[in-house]
């Protein structure tokens, strides 16, 4: 039997600094600290994340995380078998920030040093919280990504479709925008939607007639713009109605486009008769319970066990780059000192670029 190994996860992909110990096996393992320290005040009055923000607070806060998880998980460094790093994808600056100080903690205390995908880290959450078996479905689905995948094993994933624009999250934040809503978007237009009605606006769900498992947002948060001007114009600006009603009918589209492309990500995947068909959901607009709801439904219409890993380890966390280091260590070396912080880091290499490549590589 495998035995037991204890990772120290660092994530600093986006604008969370986290810092996370956990012990287990693949597919058996318990969270023995998290700290995630949020920058949300830091970007507030710029409507979305600056990177040189978010890279500065990293620079500032990363020894403070790695400092608390190890005082939560009552550890001291020599305690660690490894290190588990998010290496990419995500804003540069972060993704240095946290492979820099890896390398530095593996090189003073001989760990091995993994570098983690952090989409591997979200794909392989439920095997975190719940050990879910593998081949199972998961849909990514958070403000840099959205993507169907088969998760075969530790490093293997098969993207069955996925946005070709913009992501689902980055959607919420721009129509919140839009609409005259804080930020973060999601949780703001989940709050107005709460008290509006959905079908007031006949907003479009692109791509539905198109075969595949393929999404489109850019054309959504277009028409809500639409509907905002027209409003605007009638009215001299926005009611508070207004804003409820927009927020709760772009929720209402979004939370059916990702339904329906749900519905054929899971026939294609059930047609390889996995012995316990799961559809998992991870990445921040997994904590939309609109969207949950949406997407349980449908997965229970196919027959499927549905599972949403808790709300604190479907944002940004580190728990989830050291589980993903434990499950990675079974089937691959170590990385060296010569491990390179990355911006684009697709999980499926196998199949084409959905988002176009460059200089840096395959976006999606």
């Amino acid at each position: 039997m495998t035995r037991a190994h204890t990772f120290l996860g660092i994530e600093s992909s986006c604008d969370d600094t986290a810092a996370a110990v956990v012990r287990g096996v693949p597919g058996d393992m318990v969270v023995l600290s998290s700290v995630v320290y949020g920058q949300t005040d830091l970007h507030a009055a710029y409507g979305g994340v600056v990177p040189e923000i978010a890279a500065r607070a990293h620079a500032e806060r990363l020894d403070v995380s790695i400092v608390a998880a190890l005082e939560q998980a009552e550890m001291t460094l020599s305690d660690l078998d490894a290190i588990a790093v998010t290496c990419g994808p995500g804003l540069i600056g972060g993704v240095v920030s946290g492979v820099m100080t890896a390398k530095g903690l593996a090189m003073a205390t001989g760990k091995p040093l993994y570098g983690v995908n952090h989409l591997a880290g979200h794909a392989l959450t439920p095997r975190l919280s719940d050990g879910v078996q593998f081949p199972y479905l998961m849909l990514l689905v958070s403000g840099g990504h959205c993507q169907f995948l088969i998760a075969h094993g530790p490093d293997r994933f098969e993207r069955l479709g996925g946005t070709i624009d913009d992501a689902p999250g980055e959607a919420f934040d721009k129509v919140a925008r839009l609409i005259g809503l804080g930020q973060p978007g999601g949780p703001a237009v989940e709050e107005a939607a709460r008290d509006g009605d959905a079908a007031r606006f006949a907003f479009p769900r692109p791509l539905a007639n198109k075969p595949g498992c393929d999404l489109s947002f850019s054309g959504l948060k277009t028409a809500v713009l639409r509907a905002r001007d027209d409003l605007v114009a009638e009215a001299g600006g926005l009611h508070e109605q207004d804003q409820a009603d927009l927020a709760a009918s772009f929720q209402a589209a979004v939370a059916d486009s990702l339904a329906g492309k749900s519905a054929r990500a899971l026939a294609a995947y059930l047609a390889l008769s996995p012995s316990n068909p799961t559809f998992c959901v991870a990445g921040g607009v997994a904590a939309n319970m609109t969207i949950r709801g949406a997407l349980e439904t449908v997965s229970v219409e196919y027959g499927a066990a549905f599972l949403a890993p808790p709300l604190a380890l479907c944002t940004d966390n580190a728990a989830m780059i050291a589980a993903a280091g434990i499950e990675q260590m079974q089937v691959r070396a170590p990385d060296g000192m010569d491990l390179s912080a990355r911006p684009r880091m697709p999980l499926d290499t196998q199949s084409a670029a959905m988002l176009g490549s460059g200089k840096k590589g395959a976006k999606a």
